[in-house]
């Protein structure tokens, strides 16, 4: 029960830790910081991915596979959000 609550206590920290340091980004950094953070989700995908494959109950499986797939699209969207963002950064051609 005791890796439970260590396992609880460290989400709840990253997480507001994450919260405090993405706030305090000026605007100007944000499109780096994005790409930045593609990076990191493309980490954790394969993360979840070696996850799932030690899971051995259903209930794990599903976590995983939900975990895995939350983590693809969360590492796509980044993606494509980014490149929306660089285009608009691009000169456009006159004529």
């Amino acid at each position: 029960m005791s890796e439970f609550w260590a396992a609880l206590y460290i989400v709840l920290l990253a997480g507001f830790t994450g919260y405090e340091v993405i706030r305090r980004v000026p605007v100007i950094l944000h499109t780096p910081l994005m790409s930045g953070s593609n990076f990191i989700h493309g980490i954790v995908l394969v993360g979840a991915m070696v996850v799932l494959g030690y899971a051995d109950t259903p209930a794990e499986r599903a976590i995983g596979f939900l975990g895995v797939l939350l983590g693809a699209a969360n590492a796509a969207g980044g993606y494509a959000v980014t490149a929306r963002m660089l285009e608009m950064f691009e000169r456009r051609k006159e004529g």
